[in-house]
């Protein structure tokens, strides 16, 4: 039998009987040509050529047309590489998102974009140049960049193909992408307004440094990994100490010992109680001798002297914090170079819970150690001292000739591995008598997110952006200046962003907390990157007066070349004469940046060049005073990356955030909640899935998870799905099956005219409907995935399905339970199928298709609906109230029938015909006027007012409910086979029931 015909069994199977009728012909079983299995692998291919022969998503533009917006603004994936399970989840929610706004009734409009410049695609370039010999350096940067867009237009093609497979809908024809033209062009733009707003300058800074990839990082691209790393424990002797410090010196503790030739300074805090210890007794060989005196937190002093080995000691006196005030101390290797005066500076950021309570501090080597020799700047070059921060190492982690005796040393190697460094700082500190101890400590320590190898803080040149300096305010900002509160009201870019994310949704809420903080304490933006592959920072600077140009038609120009040739313009400009010439500078006098930008401020622009460019995409948002939304979707890792760039950079150009919504999700993990890794063997790849299973799995699993935590996916979790895939199936199949007998002409048109069962799944699909609907504007899949999972598993095809069969199959043509079931089904269909399509893409599009034909031959789809809305006239409570009790009493009479079938007394539920006792009244009364036994599909029933005798089957949840199991008395009907008694049949048709007589005798078919 092929999928056509039948696809029910008994009783519809009944036989030919001895009259000769073959009565399985004459029932109206399911006729459907949509297939039990799915073969979504080889169907899903031919929907997605059909939506893009129909052009979907041109006729969904059209259909949006005049709608209120909601814009899911895509974060761009990098174009390096196939994609993982976690582009898998990122995709299908951006398009559960539109998708379901589209069918709110919103224009919802989805261009999915690339970050296309950026270290990674170097790094490739630079390792095909190395497997042919060839040297970066030697080529043209122009050639370079050639082939690093052709690598990344490449993968672009790649992941444009595996998205769309994953059945997302969107302008795929024309992507935004970062290395695009005008792309770049208005890139250019962006960090221009900077430059004429004075947000943007020029400084020398502590940053996060990867030796390995040779450039700053931003605190994006870093990642936390274990490390081990030398410790020291280092003696600072006092030079102008009161006499009652007099030979002492203050010890600090460093995991990075090849900082030490940076020390500018100590830091200690005003609130730790200090002391001078003396070392009483120690091993003749110690570094710590006997009768050395030293100063430190007592909290902490048991712990050092034990890690140096001290065996014995005493604290001498106790030192009050304001006695350090205005000391100085010599450096540890002073008479080798150090021969500078080290003041002691009051600090906020140093505790007692580790270390000595002193905090070596390196103003060229840490973020806190810069702030607090920044802040106190005036006042060390009012005594004195040297404010100047030392270059001590280069780009390639080596030491220069500002660190005094160890000039070529090397903290990390190019392969990203420990240098020798750290070796010979502690041995110069060795022999220079002021080391106290040494050791090794496994911390947790920044690492190139890319490389994966370990990164250092190194003083270097940077281009930033301000986050505390009055925008529009003249020059760098002043680092000795106190800076603005945030929050205050100065009108800065901390405070602008802090507002702004105030203004936003966050889903999860949990999300505005995480970005807050990250914006109230970050540094200035380093925006700089030394590098070929990227969007140059398009400023020329005044070679004397070190201002940065400000023009806006030599801006302007830029903007215009770069629109027409990209920024390669700038690098084939070399002495900046094309831009500066025609406006009447002098070439000589201007220094042509040649930095890249830092490709977050690339991405972090794409607001500029697709939401405020594309006329589709353009809104009137709400905090604009319109009705339209921006939503931004990422991972919540893009709390300190995306979401934070876009926020900065749309704050300082626009004095707004570019989103109205941010939404975030969590990571993809193994089914044991370990992440994935190629070397573990646990990593689900997309494309497997699709192959083995289809798109459709891989996006349930989406819709019905969690999205706010981590996800867990693999072979065992997806075969949950497919199965729980297969029931949602099989519910669509029937019902299209069912429906191949309605039409119009028998539709019940008034509901209060249909039977109880009937208006009571009508009241179910009113009372669910706005449960769906809000869950879709809350973004709240997994409720979706559930209400529905439920409804027609448990409800429809486990109970409403399975009650109205036998009135489906069996009942004449002409009965109104028939037409009313009939109704029902097709508006079960027509909800459910539009409520399921932004999950199942392909599975309800293909049910869509095969309901209704000239949908199809129309070049129509599902996608182009809105949600099928349920009346409100439909609900009734007090019915479902009256059906919840009717439905507690069916429970019991099921659970007896299955102990009667289990026992081998009975084989289907219609050779029964139980005695049912209610002893609760409100039970009874409920089933006033009720045919329960077409309820509990049993061919007879009798209902009883008393408790019913001891051995009567009861379930606990159910009481004042007793069943006794009967068998069904008279004949088994050959064509529905429930058992009636044969003195009540139609003469004409002795084998079978009244009402199957009457069906019949109306489809003219004689016994």
């Amino acid at each position: 039998m092929t999928d056509k015909t039948k696809t029910a069994q008994a009783p519809q199977g009944a036989e030919a009987t001895a009259d000769g009728v073959d009565y399985a012909q004459t029932l109206f079983l399911p006729q459907t040509e949509f297939p039990m299995r799915a073969g979504l692998p080889q169907r899903e291919p031919e929907l997605l050529a059909r939506w893009a022969r129909i052009d979907l998503y041109r006729k969904l533009r059209e259909a949006g047309q005049g709608r209120d917006r909601f814009v899911l603004h895509d974060g761009p994936p990098y174009a390096n590489g196939n994609i993982h399970i976690g582009h898998a989840l990122n995709k299908v929610l951006k398009d559960l998102v539109t998708r379901s706004q589209q069918m709110l009734g919103h224009d919802s409009n989805y261009v999915p974009g690339w970050d296309c410049h950026g270290l990674p695609i170097e790094w490739k370039i630079e390792e095909q140049y190395r497997a042919k010999g060839l040297n970066k350096d030697d080529v043209p940067v122009v050639e370079f960049r050639k082939e690093c867009r052709a690598f990344a237009e490449h993968w672009v093609d790649i992941q444009r193909n595996e998205f769309k497979r994953l059945g997302v809908e969107g302008d795929w024809a024309h992507p935004y992408l970062t290395m695009a033209y005008p792309a770049e062009a208005q890139i250019a733009r962006e960090i221009m307004k900077f430059a004429e707003t004075g947000q943007l300058y020029r400084g020398s800074k502590p940053v996060m440094w990867s030796v390995v990839e040779k450039t700053a990082l931003a605190e994006a691209e870093v990642e936390y990994e274990e490390h081990v790393s030398d410790t020291v424990h280092v003696a600072f002797p006092l030079l102008n100490a009161p006499a009652a410090l007099a030979g002492a010196s203050v010890v600090i503790w460093t995991t990075t010992p090849w900082t030490i030739p940076g020390n500018r300074a100590i830091s200690y805090h005003h609130k730790i109680g200090y002391g001078l210890y003396r070392v009483t007794a120690a091993p003749e060989t110690n570094w710590a001798k006997t009768g050395a005196t030293y100063i430190l937190a007592k909290n902490l002093a048991e712990s050092v002297f034990k890690a140096a080995k001290v065996e014995a000691f005493e604290l001498v006196a106790d030192v009050p914090a304001d006695q350090l005030a205005g000391l100085t101390a010599a450096h540890p290797l002073r008479g080798r170079g150090y021969d500078f005066d080290v003041p002691l500076l009051d600090g906020d950021h140093v505790t007692d819970d580790a270390g000595t309570g002193f905090v070596h501090t390196a103003p060229g080597h840490g973020r806190e150690d810069f702030d607090i020799w920044m802040a106190n700047g005036r006042m060390l070059a009012e005594r004195g001292i040297e404010t100047r921060i030392p270059y001590t190492v280069d780009a390639d982690g080596r030491f220069t000739k500002e660190a005094p005796g160890f000039e070529g040393a090397q903290v990390i190697t190019d392969k990203g591995e420990k240098g020798d460094a750290n070796e010979v700082v502690i041995k110069a500190l060795v022999e220079a008598g002021n080391l106290v101890a040494r050791g090794r400590l496994k911390h947790q320590y920044p690492h190139s997110w890319r490389s994966k190898k370990p990164v250092i803080f190194r003083n270097t040149p940077q281009w930033f952006i301000a986050m505390d300096k009055p925008i529009g305010e003249a020059g760098a900002p002043d680092a000795a200046d106190p800076k603005p509160v945030a929050g205050g009201n100065a009108d800065t870019l901390r405070n602008r962003a802090l507002k702004a994310i105030k203004e936003t949704e966050w889903v999860p809420a949990v999300g505005e907390n995480r970005i807050t903080g990250m914006i109230a304490n970050r540094p200035d933006w380093v925006v700089s990157r030394q590098r070929a592959w990227g969007v140059p920072i398009t400023v020329f600077v005044d070679r004397e007066t070190k201002d940065i140009l400000v023009d806006a038609k030599v801006n302007a120009a830029i903007a215009a070349a770069f629109e027409a040739e990209g920024a390669d313009a700038w690098f084939t400009d070399t002495d900046g004469a094309r831009f500066l010439k025609p406006f009447g500078y002098d070439p000589a006098k201007y220094e042509r940046v040649t930095d890249v930008l830092d490709v977050w401020f690339d991405s972090g622009s794409t607001h500029a060049f697709t939401l405020e460019k594309r006329a589709d995409l353009k809104t009137h948002r709400v905090v604009d005073g319109g009705k339209d939304r921006v939503m931004y979707l990422e991972g919540s890792d893009q709390h300190r990356g995306w979401f934070h760039s876009s926020l900065l950079e749309s704050c300082g150009t626009r004095g707004q955030a570019p989103f109205d919504v941010v939404l975030t999700h969590g990571f993809c993990l193994d089914e044991k909640g370990e992440k994935m890794s190629k070397s573990k063997g646990n990593v689900t790849a997309p494309q497997d899935v699709i192959k083995d299973s289809g798109a459709d799995i891989l996006r349930l699993w989406v819709a019905a998870a969690d999205y706010s935590d981590d996800l867990r996916i693999g072979r065992e979790i997806l075969k949950t799905f497919v199965e729980t895939y297969r029931k949602l199936r099989n519910t669509q199949r029937w019902m299209l099956g069912t429906l191949a007998h309605f039409s119009e002409e028998i539709r019940v048109s008034d509901p209060q005219t249909m039977p109880e069962l009937e208006r009571l799944m009508l009241h179910r699909l009113a009372e669910l409907g706005p449960q769906v609907m809000e869950a879709y504007r809350t973004y709240d899949y997994k409720k979706v995935v559930f209400l529905l999972s439920q409804f027609m598993n448990t409800e429809l095809s486990a109970f409403y399905f399975d009650v109205r069969k036998d009135a489906l199959y069996c009942d004449p043509q002409s009965s109104h339970v028939r037409r009313s079931a009939l109704t029902v089904v097709d508006h079960l269909f027509r909800c459910l199928t539009t409520w399921l399509a932004p999950i199942l893409v392909f599975t309800a599009e293909e049910a869509w298709l095969e309901r209704y034909p000239q949908v199809k031959a129309e070049d129509g789809s599902v996608h182009l609906e809105l949600f099928v809305e349920a009346p409100e006239s439909w609900l009734d409570p007090e019915l479902a109230e009256r059906w919840s009790k009717i439905r507690r009493v069916r429970r019991v009479v099921t659970g007896a029938l299955e102990l009667e079938r289990a026992a081998k007394r009975i084989g289907s539920s219609l050779e029964a015909a139980p005695q049912v006792f209610v002893s609760d009244p409100d039970l009874l009364a409920a089933l006033s006027g009720v045919d329960l036994a077409e309820v509990s599909i049993t061919s007879g029933i009798g209902i009883d007012g008393g408790e019913g005798p001891a051995e009567a089957f009861r379930l606990a949840n159910v009481p004042g409910v007793a069943v006794v199991p009967h068998r069904a008395d008279g004949v088994k009907c050959a064509r529905s086979w429930k058992y009636f008694d044969p003195a009540t049949a139609d003469p004409a048709y002795p084998l079978v029931t009244p009402r199957d007589a009457r069906a019949l005798r109306e489809r003219g078919v004689r016994a």
